[in-house]
C-alpha cells in the first residue's frame, strides 16, 4: 500500500467555491489535459503515439478521483499495487496489468503516475500512459496472436519509481529499455509522459496559488457532487426500479482458433443506484484477446456514454462512482486470471461500447445507435532493409486502422473513422517517407456501411505493397460476426483481409495473425468493416443515396437495399424506385427489429469456410 509523505499537517478551510471561480478551475483543467497531449505529440517518436496519439491522460484529485481525463484508469487500484513511500519528485511507473488491478489492460500500454504537491500538500494526481510500439516478446511490436501468457507479450514492469524525489533510476530503465526492439523510440515516448504529467502538475500548482489550496481543492469535491447529482437524476429518469435490462455482444475468436466469445451485460437499477453485471459473459480466452476490466473503468465506460449523451458540455469525471456496482466474474473474459495473455485486449475495449449501446438504448429506441467500429485494428511491419545504404537496418512500423462509424439518431455514421474520437490516421505521405512501402489505395469500400435512413459508415480498404522483406502482424475483429443495424437499419459488412502476392497467388489472411512474410512487390488489402444501419432503409432519400452512388459511397446495386432503382451515374428513376419501394414493403413479414444482428451464431459458424475462406473457431466453454 502507497504511503503519502507530507510535510503540511494542518487543515484546510473549509470554503464555498462561486460559480465564476468553478468555471475557472473547470476550464483550466480541461486545457492542462490538452496541454499534457500536446506535450507528449511534440516529445514521442514512435507514430502510434506521435501521429496516432495513442495515449491517454487523467488529472486526479488528492484521493485519485479523475476530475478531467480521455480514457481514464484507476489511480487507487494502482497505488493499492505499490508498496513504498511517495514524496514530492515522485514518477511512479508500471506495466503489468495485473499488479495494478486493470488501471492499464496490456503490458504495451506504460502507466505514469505522478503525486502533485504545493507547500508539502498532496494536491492531486497527473497520470498519463501510451502504447509502446515494443515491449520486447517474441514478436515485433509485442502483440503475438497465439500467446498463451502474458510473459510471450514482452517485458513486464511492475509498479516502481522511475524518479525518486525528481532522480531517475537510470539502472532501471536500463534493464527496461534492453528488452525492447526499438529503446529510443520507447525512452523517447516515456519522457514525454513524465514531461506530460509534469506539465499537468505545474499548472495544478499554478491554480491552487491564484485561487488558494483550499479553493481549488473545494472546486474539485464541486465538479465531482455536480456529476454525482447529475447521474442520480439520469438513472431516476432512464431506468425504471427493480427491472433488468441486457445485451449481447460477440468478440468472433482468439486468435488461436476458439470463438466467437458472448459478452454479456445486465443492468439493473435499485433506488439511487444501478448494479452492472457481466456474469453470463464467455470464459477468458486461451489466446490474448481477454480484456481484463477494472471495475472503476467499466464505471467510467458507463459514465460516458451516460453523461456524454445527456450534456456533452458536462467535464465527465469519476465523481457518480459511488452509484455504481459492479459484478465482474473472475476467470472470465473480463476478468481472467494471470498469467493470462492480454494483447489483443482493444476488441473488447472497443465491444464494451457497443454492449452499452445497446444496453442504454434499449429504454429509448429512438435514441439507440447501431454497431460500429468497436475496435482499433493494428497492422505491423518489420523486417531489415536490404540494400542501399540502410542495408541492416531494422525498420518497425505499428499502425491504428479505421472504419465505419454507425448510423445514429442524428444522421450517418462517418466513413473511415477511428473509434477513438482523439485519433487520427498516419499520413499515406508519412508512411511511404519513412517505410520501404507504398499506399496503393487508401479509400472507403462502397456499401460496406449498413444500410438505413441513417447509413452506417463504410468501411476502409487501405493496400500496402512492400518494397522490402519482412513479416506483418493483424489484429482485426468482426470477420465473423456481423456490426448489428437498429430500429430496421441492416448491419454493416465484416473485415476481411487478404495478401496478392507478387507471383500472382492470393492468401487468404485470419483477422488475427503475425509473423506472415511478405516479399517485395505483394501486396496486403486491410479491409476494416463497416458501421450498421439506423432506421428504415426504404426512408432514406433517393437523391441522397444517389449522391452517394456518384460519390463512390454506395454502388448502383447496393441502392436496392434502400429501394432506389439508380444507373452506375447515380441518376435515379422515381418511378421504378416508387414501385421497388412498393415490392420491399409488402414483402415485409411483420415489424422492423429493433435490432438486426445477422445470422444466428450458429448459422454463421456452420457457413464460415464457405463465405470467409477460414475455419470456424471452436466454441469456448468454462472449464
Amino acid at each position: 500500500m502507497a504511503r503519502i509523505v507530507e510535510t503540511a499537517t494542518e487543515p484546510l478551510a473549509s470554503v464555498d467555491v462561486d460559480p465564476v471561480t468553478l468555471d475557472l478551475v473547470e476550464n483550466g483543467l480541461r486545457n492542462a489535459r490538452y496541454e499534457m497531449d500536446e506535450v507528449l505529440f511534440r516529445s514521442a517518436l514512435s507514430p502510434g503515439i506521435r501521429e496516432q496519439h495513442d495515449e491517454f491522460p487523467l488529472i486526479a484529485d488528492p484521493q485519485g478521483r479523475m476530475v478531467v481525463g480521455q480514457f481514464g484508469l484507476s489511480i487507487p487500484d494502482f497505488l493499492d499495487g505499490f508498496d513504498g513511500d511517495i514524496v514530492e519528485g515522485d514518477v511512479l511507473m508500471t506495466s503489468d496489468p495485473y499488479a495494478c488491478g486493470a488501471a492499464i489492460s496490456h503490458a504495451n500500454d506504460w502507466l505514469v503516475v505522478t503525486p502533485i504537491f504545493t507547500e508539502g500538500r498532496l494536491v492531486g494526481w497527473a497520470s498519463m500512459f501510451g502504447h509502446m510500439s515494443d515491449v520486447g516478446g517474441k514478436t515485433p511490436c509485442s502483440m503475438p496472436t497465439d500467446a498463451r501468457t502474458i510473459y510471450e507479450e514482452g517485458v513486464v514492469v511492475p509498479p516502481f519509481k522511475l524518479y525518486s524525489a525528481g532522480q531517475v533510476n537510470e539502472d532501471a530503465l536500463r534493464i527496461i529499455l534492453n528488452q525492447v526492439r526499438m529503446p529510443d523510440w520507447n525512452r523517447a515516448d516515456l519522457n514525454g509522459l513524465v514531461a506530460a504529467c509534469r506539465t499537468a502538475s505545474r499548472r495544478v500548482v499554478e491554480m491552487c496559488r491564484r485561487f488558494g489550496t483550499a479553493t481549488y481543492l473545494a472546486a474539485l469535491q464541486s465538479l465531482l457532487d455536480r456529476n454525482h447529482d447529475a447521474m442520480k437524476a439520469l438513472l431516476a429518469a432512464v431506468f425504471t426500479d427493480g427491472e433488468t435490462i441486457s445485451f449481447t455482444d460477440h468478440i468472433c475468436d482468439d486468435g488461436v482458433g476458439n470463438g466467437p466469445y458472448e459478452l454479456r451485460i445486465a443492468l439493473t437499477r435499485h433506488g439511487e443506484k444501478v448494479h452492472l453485471d457481466f456474469t453470463g459473459s464467455s470464459p477468458q480466452a486461451e489466446g490474448p484477446v481477454n480484456y481484463y476490466l477494472n471495475e472503476n473503468l467499466a464505471r467510467m465506460f458507463f459514465g460516458i456514454y451516460m453523461i456524454t449523451v445527456a450534456d456533452p458540455q458536462i467535464l465527465w469525471n469519476d465523481g457518480f462512482y459511488p452509484l455504481i456496482d459492479v459484478t465482474i466474474p473472475e476467470g472470465s473474459y473480463w476478468k481472467p486470471r494471470p498469467p493470462a495473455a492480454l494483447n489483443a485486449r482493444n476488441h473488447g475495449i472497443g465491444r464494451v461500447f457497443d454492449l452499452f449501446g445497446g444496453l442504454l438504448g434499449q429504454t429509448n429506441p429512438a435514441l439507440l445507435n447501431a454497431a460500429g467500429f468497436s475496435s482499433s485494428p493494428h497492422f505491423m511491419y518489420s523486417g531489415y532493409y536490404s540494400g542501399g545504404e540502410r542495408a541492416g537496418e531494422w525498420f518497425q512500423l505499428y499502425s491504428i486502422g479505421f472504419g465505419g462509424i454507425p448510423g445514429r439518431p442524428l444522421g450517418d455514421g462517418p466513413d473511415g473513422h477511428s473509434l477513438w474520437p482523439s485519433f487520427v490516421n498516419i499520413p499515406c505521405e508519412y508512411l511511404e517517407s519513412y517505410y520501404p512501402l507504398r499506399i496503393e489505395r487508401c479509400e472507403t469500400v462502397a456499401d460496406t456501411g449498413g444500410a438505413g435512413v441513417h447509413r452506417g459508415g463504410n468501411g476502409v480498404d487501405v493496400a500496402y505493397r512492400f518494397d522490402e522483406p519482412g513479416t506483418i502482424a493483424i489484429h482485426d475483429d468482426r470477420w465473423l460476426t456481423y456490426p448489428w443495424g437498429v430500429n430496421g437499419g441492416e448491419p454493416g459488412a465484416r473485415g476481411r483481409k487478404w495478401i496478392e502476392r507478387a507471383d500472382g497467388t492470393r492468401e487468404v489472411l485470419p483477422s488475427k495473425c503475425h509473423d506472415v512474410p511478405v516479399r517485395p512487390g505483394d501486396v496486403l488489402h486491410f479491409v476494416t468493416w463497416g458501421g450498421g444501419g439506423w432506421g428504415d432503409p426504404l426512408e432514406r432519400d433517393p437523391d441522397l443515396v444517389g449522391l452517394e452512388i456518384r460519390r463512390g459511397l454506395v454502388t448502383a446495386d447496393g441502392a436496392r437495399r434502400y429501394g432506389v432503382v439508380a444507373d452506375d451515374a447515380g441518376a435515379v428513376d422515381a418511378a421504378a424506385t416508387e414501385a421497388l419501394r412498393g415490392e420491399l414493403r409488402a414483402g415485409r413479414t411483420g415489424p422492423l427489429p429493433v435490432f438486426d444482428m445477422g445470422p444466428p451464431v450458429e448459422e454463421l459458424l456452420a457457413r464460415c469456410e464457405e463465405e470467409t475462406g477460414l475455419p470456424a473457431p471452436k466454441r469456448p466453454v468454462w472449464t
